[in-house]
């Protein structure tokens, strides 16, 4: 029997978060909404949040954490609401660069309401955005690229069905209520200059370089940095909050 090539196997794993699954009876949304909400709510209270309020996404690859922030309409700063562990990630540290490489992009992304998927065959799960517009001038290509459930994946992140359908609710609410795109940040680890220092024999450390003002400008105002692509590099725009 002739097996599939890796890359196509891994294309088809990232189709499958992608692609709807057969309906069954109520929204799968719709009930994981109701499931998490009541925990939900009153772990927000402490934060002076509530479900709708706009949200942003941190993923550190190492160590394998996914960060949810929040904040309240009437605030500027977000709050690290809660942090999970990534269950399912392939690949090395480094960014995603062709199709079927099995790596998992570093960079910065969005997801927006015709990017959520209720109905994957991964639980629940909703697409990044890659390629972005730095990934398209590198001339990157891939595609599919998710957080979902269960707690397997390649190139994609794998949550867990119950970490999937906290972040989905909470994404899936403040695009409702008016929020047009949910920032995912993603880094190899945290942008320190000791784990710069750490990495500098990387290939890859002239990119990493690249991401530390956005994860300082994070670190500082506690909030998504407003990251632009210049001359096909991320930059971020001078203002009296650019670190």
């Amino acid at each position: 029997m002739i097996q599939p090539p890796i890359a196509s196997l891994a294309s088809l794993v990232a189709m499958a978060a992608a692609v709807p699954a057969p309906p069954s009876g109520e929204d799968r949304a719709q009930a994981a909404a109701r499931r998490v909400t009541p925990t939900l709510t009153e772990a927000l209270k402490p934060h002076g949040a509530a479900i709708g309020d706009p949200v942003f996404i941190r993923i550190v690859k190492e160590p394998r954490l996914c960060e949810l922030w929040i904040k309240t309409k009437e605030n500027d700063r977000y709050t690290l609401f809660k942090t999970y562990d990534v269950a399912g990630m392939s690949g090395k540290l480094g960014p995603k660069k062709k199709e079927g490489d099995m790596q998992a992009p570093e960079g910065f992304y969005a997801t927006a309401s015709g990017l959520l998927n209720p109905r994957s065959n991964y639980h629940l799960s909703f697409n990044i955005g890659y390629p972005n517009a730095y990934d398209a001038a590198q001339g990157y290509t891939g595609s599919f690229i998710m957080l979902h459930g269960k707690d397997v994946s390649i190139g994609c992140f794998a949550m867990t069905d119950p970490g999937i359908e906290e972040i989905y609710t909470l994404v899936s609410a403040a695009l409702q209520q008016g929020q047009t795109r949910v920032p995912i940040q993603i880094y190899p680890f945290p942008i320190t200059e000791e784990n710069l220092q750490r990495h500098r024999e990387s290939p890859h450390i002239g990119f990493w370089k690249q991401l530390a003002p956005a994860w300082q400008y994070t670190e500082r105002y506690h909030a998504p940095a407003p990251v632009a692509v210049v001359s096909g590099a991320y930059t971020l725009p001078q203002t009296d909050k650019t670190p």
